[in-house]
């Protein structure tokens, strides 16, 4: 579970920040493409979080769509995977410009 390891970076990137002041929320953007399961990063931040110099803080994820724009005929569109064509003309060919992002 390498979400794991991503809470820990979080926590101590946040604990950095906050140069000894109080914490009370963490916001992290999660991409749907990201490879990140928000319910495991969530879970392993409490766990984490406990007994450090930010205990006591929350987690906010905002989970963002993976929304690519089309090379063929330029129309933006949401992914559901990874190659997923464009919804307009059915073209394989498109660029991302969110959804792959962990913030």
């Amino acid at each position: 579970m390498h979400e794991l390891a991503l809470a820990r970076s979080i926590v101590a990137i946040a604990e950095e920040a906050a140069n000894g002041r109080r914490v009370r929320r963490v916001t992290v953007e999660v991409g749907a493409l990201s490879g990140v399961m928000p319910q495991a990063l969530s879970f392993c931040f409490d766990a984490v979080v406990t007994d450090s110099a930010i205990d006591g803080a929350t987690l906010e994820l905002v989970e963002l769509p993976a929304r690519a724009r089309c090379d063929a005929c330029g129309e933006e569109f949401e992914q559901e995977h990874f190659i997923s064509p464009c919804s307009a003309c059915g073209s394989p060919r498109f660029t991302r410009f969110q959804g792959d992002e962990l913030n």
